[in-house]
């Protein structure tokens, strides 16, 4: 298998496949990835013109980094941001920030894995910020102010959270030359990342996420031992070759089991789905870049090959634990997980990378990062689904809250 390095504390895909007229999920079920029936499910449905889609600049909020910051290095259009989000059946909410922080008053928010879960809280914040500044406390935790980030508005003692952790699992590099972009690393599979898993108790909305890494060579630990490894054969050609998408499914295993096990843990736990990448007319390093200016229409791609695998695998460990009758307590009562299904929507904007116009410290000027998503962008759109996910869980403080502000209940 084709070594993939890292971009930017990505790795990216091949080169995306021609449109396909197949259906997006061909072959799956929401059964099979563990979505309960609901009366609409707003994870389905399609791209629409709407002029108005944005909620803020780049120049409203100060808080998007450069490496996301698509408009402020020169992108020259700006149609990308005049869509919106139209499920099949009903409608999905517009963000409203006074709604939600008074839905989360005296809460804290964790987004736990990669560089991609940071870029979602990123969008989160100037969502927020059209009506609160936050404060940076990070160095209140931490001196690590690029791998680990806290905010917190006071006016409303909401704690945002990033915690660095790419492959969720304990991991190290396994390099003797040190580390590359296409370095070896060791994932110690049963085993959580202990930057997450010491501080992660006392929140009360987790969202994990991972993806792109695990593209990289890596070799599988369990028990402490070598269980084996995905395209290492040049380090370890006599080491038993394994599918990543077996680390991949372990690492999502490991991550719930010890958020199921967690004592005092009793926080709301969202699986953000797996964030395809958009690389056309080459891989990463030879030309690839994602230059689209419009989304994908329904039947104009399908999720499949490797895509496919990485959203199955952690939608099937999502749906196990969920359901796990196995647990020695009745954790069904004191957890709560529920499935951020990003992947279709995402799926469907090849047009909303930084491509070039992003910036990083770490950049080198040949990389085009189409992993990525420009802010202000359609990851906005994730920030609704959390939104109108977390209402329900919220209702009656909400209820109460929009009788005060003149509202029906």
């Amino acid at each position: 298998m084709l070594v993939i390095p890292l971009y930017l504390f990505i790795d990216s895909l091949v080169p995306l496949r021609p449109p396909s007229k197949l259906g997006l999920y061909s072959g799956l079920t929401r059964r099979d990835v563990g979505v309960e029936k609901q009366h609409c499910d707003v994870f389905r449905g399609m791209w629409v013109p709407y002029p108005n889609a944005t909620y803020y600049t780049n120049e409203s909020c100060p808080l998007i980094i450069d490496q996301q910051n698509c408009l402020k290095f020169g992108r020259p259009d700006t149609d990308f941001l005049k869509w919106r989000w139209k499920p099949d059946k009903c409608e999905l909410p517009r963000f409203d920030a006074i709604e939600f922080f008074e839905m989360v008053k005296g809460k804290s928010i964790a987004f736990v894995g990669d560089s991609v879960g940071r870029n979602q809280m990123q969008s989160l914040l100037c969502l927020l910020a059209t009506v609160s500044d936050p404060v940076d406390i990070t160095l209140n935790y931490t001196s690590d102010i690029t791998n680990f980030r806290r905010w917190l508005f006071p006016e409303y003692n909401l704690t945002l959270a990033s915690f660095w952790a790419p492959f969720l699992v304990k991991a190290a590099d396994s390099d003797s030359k040190g580390h590359t972009y296409t370095s070896i690393m060791s994932l110690y599979l049963d085993e959580p990342e202990e930057t997450w898993a010491r501080d992660i108790v006392d929140f009360d909305y987790v969202i994990v996420s991972a993806g792109q890494w695990f593209y990289r060579p890596m070799m599988f630990y369990e028990k402490g031992r070598l269980a084996g490894c995905a395209s290492c054969g040049q380090w370890h050609p006599n080491v038993m070759e394994m599918s990543r998408f077996y680390g991949y499914r372990m690492a999502f295993r490991t991550t719930f089991r010890t958020l199921v096990d967690l004592k005092g843990y009793k926080g709301v736990t969202f699986l953000r789905t797996f964030s395809p990448a958009h690389y056309e007319n080459g891989p990463w390093n030879d030309g690839g870049n994602c230059i689209r200016t419009r989304p994908f229409g329904k039947e104009e791609v399908n999720l499949e090959g490797y895509d496919m695998e990485f959203y199955k695998a952690q939608a099937e460990e999502f749906r196990a634990a969920s359901s796990d009758i196995n647990s020695k307590i009745s954790w069904r009562r004191q957890n709560k997980f529920k499935l951020l299904d990003t992947t279709r929507a995402s799926l469907m904007r090849p047009d909303a990378h930084p491509n070039i116009y992003g910036h990083s410290p770490h950049r080198n000027a040949t990389f085009n990062d189409c992993v990525h998503w420009c802010i202000p962008g359609p990851i906005d759109t994730w920030n609704e689904f959390l939104f109108h996910l977390m209402k329900p869980l919220e209702n009656r403080k909400l209820s109460f809250w929009k009788q005060l502000r003149g509202w029906s209940p």
